[in-house]
């Protein structure tokens, strides 16, 4: 069963890409559905991509229900153990 929702966020950072080069990240792509690689039914699957840049800069991240929580405890963690002005 797929949920078909996609969640689009806006994004500013750096990624490194094809043949190992950093390219500018501006857009985000989240949903949970089939994976295209992972070994697992279902994935969160995220593409950090620049879209100006056409679809080769692009990093697509698949990872399990139980992994992308804990990423997201993770960050979550990351960001709070830093000084407020630091992530404001």
């Amino acid at each position: 069963m797929c949920t078909y929702a996609t969640l689009n966020t806006d994004l500013d950072g750096s990624a490194k890409g094809p043949e190992s080069r950093w390219f500018h990240v501006s857009h985000g792509t989240v949903y949970f559905d089939h994976p295209v690689h992972a070994m697992a039914e279902h994935t969160l699957n995220i593409d950090f991509t620049d879209p100006a840049r056409g679809p080769s800069a692009r990093v697509a991240v698949e990872l399990t229900a139980a992994s992308a929580r804990a990423l997201v405890a993770a960050i979550e963690a990351a960001l709070a153990s830093a000084p407020a002005e630091m992530t404001a």
